[in-house]
């Protein structure tokens, strides 16, 4: 199971005002405050949620 590729994301922007629905990608991810950094699992679910709040973001390969 380590060999899954990673993609490390951290929030550059904050979710205040933002949608309902951006928020809730963002908390899927993981993140919590402003320059969180996490590393998340490269899934199409996972890249879904990013591609929607990519303007919150900051994203890198793990």
């Amino acid at each position: 199971m380590s060999n899954q590729k990673k993609i490390r994301v951290k929030l550059v922007k904050s979710t205040n005002g933002r949608l309902a629905s951006h928020k809730a990608c963002v908390a899927g991810l993981g993140l919590r405050r402003m320059n969180h950094t996490v590393e998340v699992i490269d899934t199409p679910e996972n890249r879904g949620m990013i591609n929607r709040v990519h303007y919150l973001l900051q994203v890198e390969e793990a």
